[in-house]
């Protein structure tokens, strides 16, 4: 932990940061609780705020430089240690810092450089969400997170959809967040348009994990009776035949969602 200590002192001096940024995150699962290391540090928050502040002004019009990406990213995957850490992430929302993520998560370009952005910052705020804690979510749900979501599920590779898709299915298990969806008509309509273009998507370009969580977030919106009754209309008419019969031969946890998304909204019927 001596050489993590030391690096996180670098971070202080600007002509050392890069660096010591660079080999933190490459580093990072060698260091035990790194999270707190990181927070408990003087001046490393500051820091990190100043770092991810510093390129707003290339996001729009988008001028990020690759360099300029991977630094900030660098930082990104260090916030992710402190976001997971059960003693530090609620001092990490509380001083709001995965806010300012919030304009990378806005951004509209499908570049390498605002990609790779992109998938970080969301790793940032899956790895908030990742345990079950009420306390997360419901700081989360008034910043329009579910919205975020929604667009990177739209956009993007494969793996910002699938962090994507795992932010709103973690949402969806709280039940407050279930039924500010359900109640929210315009949010709830665009939740289940989304979920149905990406479901069509898959047909062509098969995703496995992307499918077990867009078929696990149908699931919990089928358990709130409003949510069920749109559904019995809405939901995409390849989950009801044997599309994707092959793809969930092998996994018994996903086609036994699938089976009870189907027995929720249709009865009886099963795949």
């Amino acid at each position: 932990m001596q050489l993590a200590e030391w690096l996180v002192l670098d971070l202080l001096n600007p002509d050392l940061r890069e660096n010591a940024l660079l080999k933190l995150s490459k580093k990072r699962e060698l260091f035990h609780d790194l999270g707190p290391v990181l927070w408990n540090s003087f001046g490393t928050p500051t820091v990190f705020l100043q770092e991810i502040i510093s390129i707003y002004p290339f996001l729009s019009p988008p001028n990020l430089t690759p360099a300029q990406s991977n630094r900030v990213c660098n930082v990104l995957t260090l916030l992710q240690c402190v976001a997971s850490h059960s003693d530090t992430k609620m001092l990490l929302l509380d001083a709001k810092i995965p806010f300012y993520l919030y304009p990378f998560l806005d951004t509209t370009s499908e570049s390498r450089p605002f990609e790779y952005l992109r998938l970080t910052s969301l790793g940032v705020i899956g790895a908030l969400v990742k345990a079950d804690d009420t306390d997360v979510i419901r700081v989360l749900l008034p910043t329009q997170i579910i919205q975020r979501c929604l667009r990177a599920m739209q956009m993007g590779s494969e793996l910002s959809k699938t962090v994507a898709t795992f932010i709103l299915r973690r949402c969806l298990l709280d039940n407050l967040c279930l039924s500010y969806i359900c109640t929210t008509p315009e949010l709830f309509f665009a939740v289940v348009r989304v979920l149905g273009i990406m479901v069509g998507a898959l047909a062509e370009q098969p995703s496995s994990s992307l499918l077990k969580h867009i078929i696990r977030c149908y699931l919990r919106l089928s358990y709130n009776r409003r949510a069920c009754d749109v559904l019995r209309t809405h939901l995409p008419l390849i989950l009801r035949d044997t599309t994707f019969s092959s793809r969930l031969s092998e996994d018994h946890v996903t086609k036994k969602w699938l089976q009870q998304l189907l027995h929720n909204v249709d009865g009886n019927r099963r795949i």
